[in-house]
């Protein structure tokens, strides 16, 4: 028997969810047309579910997520990649 104590991170899970979650939303999105950035910061910004298709349940999975805990992960994962490489004008 192992006699380790295991961790479990409850945050890396909320995240792999929100992460789904999002995925999920822009795949609808793009499927029906719409501009999936575009729409997504308008939920964002204003929280009006309208912005967010109906198509494949987008809408009511993007409403179970907190906005706060949304971009609390769009900041994170934005922050933890490596910053693009600048390019110096000669």
């Amino acid at each position: 028997m192992d006699e380790f104590t295991r961790r479990f991170n409850v945050s890396l899970e909320k995240d792999r969810e929100i992460r789904q979650v999002l995925s999920t939303v822009y795949a609808a999105l793009e499927e029906k047309g719409y501009n999936p950035i575009n729409q997504i910061v308008g939920y964002i910004l204003s929280e009006d579910p309208t912005y967010i298709t109906n198509h494949n349940s987008a809408r009511t999975l993007i409403r179970k997520v907190d906005r706060d805990e949304l971009l609390q992960v769009l900041v994170r994962t934005y922050l933890s990649q490596k910053p693009p490489e600048e390019t110096e004008s000669v």
